[in-house]
């Protein structure tokens, strides 16, 4: 009788634990695993995601939205001057502040400062050659005079305010590499930091 009921007893420990562990894996089935929220990728205004237009703010936002107006070329931590220059034909630098959203790309609740390269979805294209704008002058974009040596960007098909006076032909690494032909020398930044520029 007593080997009978340690058996009963066993069963029954038995029908509890397996019952229970049922019920745990279907809670463990149906319960989703736990995920933060991160808005359209990991990283605020990664590389290849896509920003709104907005005259005090932007925000990310799929690039197949209609509110998608430009694309990110390239992102990075810290301030426009003290980072890598962004690629030649970048239309404009959104400047990132640093925020505290409830989620981030390391899940610490932060987003560093940060600056990124944007470009337009659609024309135009102020950071193309002769754009007119964009965040570097390169070589075939024209410039004005804007003061005692200063120069300033604009369409070389005379669509900008001010008419070009000056085209940059090419870029050097020193002024002795300019052709005979440059009139104006324009600091271009990079290994190549000297752009001849001769009158339009």
């Amino acid at each position: 009788m007593v080997c009978g009921l340690l058996m009963l007893v066993a069963a029954a420990l038995t029908g509890c634990q397996q019952s229970s562990g049922t019920e745990e894996r279907k809670l463990d089935e149906t319960t989703p695993a736990p995920t933060r929220a991160s808005g359209y990728g990991v990283v605020f205004l990664a590389i290849d995601e896509c920003s709104s237009f907005g005259r005090e703010s932007f925000t990310e936002v799929p690039c197949s939205s209609e509110k998608a107006a430009a694309r990110v070329v390239a992102r990075h931590d810290g301030k426009v001057g003290e980072g890598p220059p962004c690629p030649a034909t970048t239309d404009f630098v959104l400047h990132i502040s640093e925020q505290k959203p409830s989620a981030d790309e390391d899940g610490d609740g932060a987003v560093p400062q940060g600056y990124a390269c944007m470009r337009n979805l659609e024309a135009p294209h102020p950071g193309d050659p002769g754009g007119g704008g964009g965040p570097r002058t390169i070589v075939g974009d024209c410039v004005y005079s804007a003061g005692e040596g200063e120069v300033r960007e604009t369409s070389c098909d005379s669509t900008g305010k001010k008419a070009p006076e000056f085209k940059v032909t090419a870029a050097v690494e020193k002024r002795t590499g300019c052709p005979a032909s440059t009139a104006l020398y324009v600091q271009l930044g990079g290994p190549k930091p000297v752009g001849c520029a001769r009158p339009v």
